[in-house]
């Protein structure tokens, strides 16, 4: 696979078009590839979180779950969306719709767009972080195929939370790490104006990540990106995901969850 374009450009360019405002959301792209889509709500545990949109409808003939971090358009979007930071609910409520997926053999896609999980005091005491981890250990253990593309921004635990797959991918403006270039910066050299230098070191972008075998591929955007063409974007998401559910339809269920273990035991083990 060629990446030549993408070698081309800086990391902290790819990550402004990351967080595009005009970039797809979730639901963008669940009304583009999703027929008969659903959308199923709450945690039932405290509330229903807005930054986390989900449901159930059709990839062509095949039954699915979706799910995903959602982002505004503007300041009153973002706002009921907590700008596409999860509080533990949402991550709550993405496990029960993927436990739903299981039981029901559904196959399991989820869309990654988020700056990180929600740090506020109210997250933490109802159990952020545990929320998260709990999300990590169930995902690898479902016996129905799990599917991950990051759209936009893949930020720290945030993202974590929804990226245990057999196959994740990786659009090729958007960036997955596990502290923003701004923070690295703040924390290394506390000097946020060297967030480019950050982003660099980072290794954030799809062509570092698909060269360490983090992701299993990329999925190259139209045009300057996908905010300039939100419909092929779509349409060339959807020839993904039909090819690895169709792939991965096909693997024994005990033999998906040893393959889903065995890819995660190898990241970041290296040799010389």
């Amino acid at each position: 696979m060629s990446h030549t374009e993408i070698n081309k450009t800086k990391a902290m360019d790819i990550v402004r078009l990351a967080r595009h405002t005009k970039r797809p959301t979730t639901l963008d792209y669940i009304s583009f590839i999703i027929k008969d889509f659903i959308e199923l709500h709450g945690d039932r545990r405290f509330s229903d979180d807005n930054a986390i949109v989900g449901g159930i409808g059709f990839l062509e003939n095949i039954a699915v779950t979706v799910i995903g971090h959602q982002k505004g358009r503007n300041v009153k979007e973002n706002i009921k969306r907590n700008f596409g930071m999860a509080n533990p609910e949402g991550y709550r409520k993405a496990l029960r719709l993927m436990e739903e997926a299981e039981r029901f053999g559904r196959p399991i896609i989820n869309f990654i767009d988020t700056p990180g999980a929600y740090p506020g005091i109210g997250a933490e005491e109802r159990g952020q972080a545990e929320a998260i981890a709990y999300n990590l250990y169930k995902m690898s253990t479902f016996k129905t195929p799990i599917i991950s593309i990051v759209t936009g921004e893949g930020g720290s635990g945030g993202a974590l939370a929804l990226s245990v797959a057999d196959r994740i991918y990786m659009l090729s403006n958007s960036i997955y790490s596990v502290i923003s270039p701004e923070g690295c910066a703040s924390i290394l050299w506390k000097d946020t104006r060297k967030a480019a230098a950050a982003a660099e070191s980072l290794k954030l972008t799809a062509k570092d990540l698909f060269d360490l075998k983090i992701i299993d591929g990329i999925i190259k955007e139209p045009g300057n990106g996908a905010h300039e063409d939100h419909k092929s974007t779509a349409e060339r998401i959807k020839s993904t995901l039909i090819s690895a559910i169709n792939e991965l339809l096909l693997i024994e269920p005990s033999t998906l969850i040893d393959q889903r273990y065995q890819k995660y035991r190898k990241m970041g083990v290296f040799s010389d």
